[in-house]
């Protein structure tokens, strides 16, 4: 067989390696990532022995909107975002289910008043259970504006914001994805709440907002989509 009937050949192999890389590696593609401004930042060690039993926290856990004008401790941000997407197993499995352990979720952590940790928007990185800052502002105003002036955004020391990558599940479930990433969501944030209420903190859950304002404030790349707002903030007694 001559030269030049072999180089399609070849070139068919290489582009069915080059796509099956792109998939098989990147769960459906490299996502892009925001872009980074700070170095990683080590979050403190999570604990496992809570004082308050999964039955306790089932019982109390409310959506809370008001919030006390006090900090939160870097450690309660460690345990709130590794109750959220943190790894509990050397295979990657976490702390929320997700269809074919693809985990489309990706967090994001608004900090406006929180001990130990700058004022500014991070990506939270569970692999290392780690921070990277990608804002040195105060988003919180933003943000606020976004969700439809609700106050309980503008008013909480911290916001969790969640966002999904949705190819990474059609990969495998096609249309069925979006309902696979938007069951994940939920698991995702009860986690939240319980941890929460663990911690004798408060939140709720957040659906309206404007997708493209979120995704302007905190500059989302083109392959995530806001999902849901979590403030969180100790509870202003009375409220």
């Amino acid at each position: 067989m001559s030269k030049w009937r072999l180089a399609p050949v070849g070139a068919l192999f290489i582009a069915i390696v080059v796509l099956g890389v792109y998939y098989l590696a990147g769960n459906g593609g490299p996502s892009q990532q925001a872009e980074p401004i700070g170095d990683h930042i080590e979050l403190p060690a999570v604990r496992l022995d809570g004082p308050v039993s999964v039955e306790s926290a089932l019982q109390h856990r409310r959506s809370v909107r008001d919030y006390a004008d006090q900090p939160l401790t870097l450690q309660e941000v460690s345990q709130l975002l590794w109750a959220a997407q943190g790894i509990t197993h050397e295979h990657g499995h976490r702390t929320a289910p997700s269809a074919g352990g693809l985990y489309p979720l990706e967090i994001y952590l608004l900090a406006g008043a929180v001990d130990g940790l700058d004022t500014g928007t991070y990506k939270y990185l569970p692999a290392g259970h780690q921070l990277v800052q990608v804002s040195g502002r105060d988003q919180r105003n933003d943000l606020y504006l976004a969700a439809l002036k609700q106050l309980s955004v503008r008013q909480a020391p911290m916001v969790i914001v969640f966002v999904g990558v949705y190819q990474r599940t059609q990969v495998r479930y096609g249309d069925r994805a979006t309902r696979y990433v938007h069951i994940e969501v939920g698991g995702a944030a009860e986690n939240v709440y319980l941890e929460a209420t663990a911690l004798e903190l408060g939140t709720v859950f957040i659906g309206a907002f404007s997708d493209d304002q979120v995704t302007a404030t905190l500059g989302l790349p083109g392959d995530e989509q806001p999902l849901g707002v979590m403030p969180v903030g100790r509870p202003r007694s009375g409220g």
